[in-house]
């Protein structure tokens, strides 16, 4: 490690999650060497789930400063030169610049369903899925609203955007987090010229000084050249001056595109889960939908093939609540427990439960869920009267509520016969051997694999990304790299869909379909 550190050979790769902003540092044989995080929370500020600038600045700058203090203890030398770097982020969402390229209003975030009139307007005129939390649906809100600063709009991007150009002064974005700003053209690798023009002829009668193409990143595909790390950007993300610039960085991606690089799940027929705050599925298309649905997100992988993608806003956050309480009550009764226990302890308890769920249905929506339809969420829990309400069977429904909103989009593609030869399943709901991956297989009806490296995330997926950047042979396509050289020989399993779990997770859903209005009524009536 000493060695690699020291002759300038390791690769960074730093994601900003939704929770935790988190850097990876890899050696030239792809396995991590330390890591760093810095743990952050987005605020809710007059309706509009947001991060602000400062947070943003001072939390890349923690996750690095953090990975650098790991490195200097783990071997005794400072952090100073770098191999390649790459930046990664939660896609989507709206992040608008003047010329001088000032923030001209808070950072509107994925998690927002203020759009829904802009969506439907657009997926109306581009015959394309267009959903609410799309970069350019958030534009076209601001437009339709007339809002004032949208006429001096010089460049919009998304926070990896952001993030590179800090680092490099490149106005870039790598294809994957680009395809979620609007469509792309994957033949010509770059947005899809066609609904640019429906876009500007729409907003032409607005006069502003801007046609779209002029404010957006310029799209690249995985393994170009998107600059290298400027003196500024080395001292604004390491302000102690240690970090010496010069080095390539990659093209910046989003989250779902490093959750493919990091889960061998770029070429056709294969997918991911990426589940954490968030969830969502990514499956690479072998051939298109046979029509738009507005569940189904179309994006690309990071070399730009067409991925069938549902997005569901909330995950883990609500089963995370309900540890702390649980937490709570253990250390009220006097006992000391680690939390990481807790969770452990309650997910293999849940594999006890009624396959069913017993009666109980759970509803984790801290947000809307456009993929059912819903703007708001309010957190719930219904059960029948005859319901057995028992800790097996309450952390079951926990983990399918978890999931059952990316079921329900997910049986779309089910009938759509999308071929999927396999999933992988990443992020920190899979560290519990045997139970969220067992569930989702029985949630897709196909077999789930978790690796070795599922714990890691986007962060090392970036990282894959950038040495891509500085290792590849002449032609070798990102999915041979992948395939043969980072994920050959890795430790993996794989677990196939259990009918028993299939049937419970299928007649679950029909109490969880039943109460959709429920969870309606409760946003109508109980205002936030």
């Amino acid at each position: 490690m000493k060695n690699i550190i020291e002759s300038g050979k390791a690769i960074l790769g730093i994601e900003f999650g939704s929770t935790r902003i988190k850097s990876v540092l890899i050696g030239p044989d792809f396995v991590p060497l330390a890591s760093g995080s810095h743990e952050w929370e987005n605020d809710f500020v007059d309706g509009v789930w947001t991060y602000s600038e400062d947070a943003i600045r001072t939390g890349f700058q923690a996750s690095y400063a953090d990975l650098k203090k790991n490195v200097e203890a783990a071997c005794g030398v400072k952090l100073t030169r770098l191999g390649a770097i790459g930046v990664s982020a939660m896609m989507h969402g709206y992040l608008p610049f003047n010329e001088r390229m000032e923030l001209l209003v808070p950072f509107r975030t994925w998690r927002n369903t203020m759009t829904a009139e802009a969506a439907e307007k657009l997926t109306a005129a581009f015959q394309f899925n267009m959903p609410q939390r799309w970069s350019l649906s958030h534009l076209y809100q601001a437009i339709l609203k007339d809002e004032p600063h949208v006429k001096d709009i010089r460049f919009l991007t998304t926070l990896a955007g952001w993030a590179h150009y800090w680092l490099t002064g490149e106005k870039v974005l790598g294809v994957g987090d680009a395809s979620g700003i609007m469509p792309v053209d994957t033949a010509a690798m770059d947005y899809d010229a066609a609904r640019v023009k429906i876009f500007d002829e729409l907003v032409s009668g607005k006069g502003y000084p801007w046609k779209l193409k002029d404010i957006l990143p310029r799209v690249l595909n995985a393994g170009e050249n998107a600059g290298c790390l400027t003196p500024e950007g080395a001292k604004l993300l390491d302000p102690d001056g240690d970090l010496q610039p010069g080095c390539p960085v990659c093209p910046p991606e989003g989250d779902a595109g490093t959750g493919m690089a990091a889960t061998n799940s770029v070429r056709p027929r294969t997918g991911n889960v990426s589940a954490g705050t968030s969830i969502f599925s990514m499956i690479v298309l072998e051939k298109p939908l046979s029509r738009v649905y507005p569940e189904i997100d179309v994006v690309t992988t990071p070399t730009g093939m067409p991925v069938g993608m549902v997005h569901c806003n909330s995950c883990s956050s609500d089963i995370n609540a309900w540890v702390g309480l649980f937490r709570e009550f253990a250390e009220t009764m006097g006992f000391t427990v680690d939390t990481g226990e807790i969770y452990t302890r309650l997910f293999k308890k849940a594999m006890e439960g009624d396959p069913a769920g017993g009666g109980i249905v759970s509803f984790n929506y801290l947000a809307g869920e456009p993929v059912t339809g819903l703007a708001e969420g309010r957190p719930m829990l219904l059960r029948q009267p005859d319901a057995k309400m028992s800790l097996a069977n309450f952390m079951r429904v926990q983990i399918y509520a978890s999931m059952e909103t990316l079921k329900y989009g997910m049986e779309i593609m089910n009938r759509e016969k999308v071929a999927i030869d396999k999933v992988y399943g990443h992020g920190g709901l899979f560290k519990t051997e045997g139970v969220a991956q067992n569930l989702l297989a029985a949630a897709i009806h196909a077999p789930v694999t978790v690796m070795e490296t599922a714990g890691e995330g986007g962060a090392w997926g970036i990282a894959l990304l950038a040495s891509y950047l500085v290792q590849k042979q002449e032609n070798e396509s990102l999915e041979d790299y992948l395939d043969q050289r980072v994920f050959g020989g890795m430790k993996q399993k794989t677990v196939s869909p259990d009918p028993v779990d299939e049937k419970g997770f299928d007649d679950y859903m029909a109490g969880f379909t039943a109460c959709i209005p429920a969870q309606q009524a409760a946003v109508d009536g109980w205002k936030a």
